[in-house]
């Protein structure tokens, strides 16, 4: 990932199948600082996430199909049932602790690739 603050590579779990991705973080106690999961999407689609028995708050990224963020969810509340919308298509969600998308810079704009 490339932001303002540099170039940052995260280790990521990959939520494939329909139902890794509606357990992604689900009950975990702690995301280590460069770790996350990656909702990959075959199509471009406006996507919708909630928190709901996840009990870290978390740094929701959602990224275009040419490799941009279109925008950052920033400190997702813990167990919160409020939708949190990409508000455009996009290809992928990117997960990683809460308020470590701003401890590394990370915002519209910057730049995602992985592989």
């Amino acid at each position: 990932m490339t932001s303002s603050g540099g170039r940052h590579r995260l280790t990521v779990e990959v939520a494939r199948t329909p139902e890794q991705q509606s357990i992604g973080m689900m009950f975990r106690r702690s995301v280590a600082p460069y770790r996350g999961m990656l909702f990959p999407y075959a199509e471009p689609q406006v996507v919708a996430f909630w928190m709901k028995n996840t009990l870290v708050p978390l740094d929701l990224i959602f990224i275009r199909a040419d490799g941009t963020i279109a925008q950052v969810a920033a400190n997702a509340e813990p167990l919160s049932l409020d939708m949190i919308q990409s508000n455009e298509p996009i290809v992928a969600v990117l997960e990683i602790g809460g308020g470590r998308a701003a401890e590394l810079g990370i915002a519209p704009g910057d730049r995602v690739s992985w592989r």
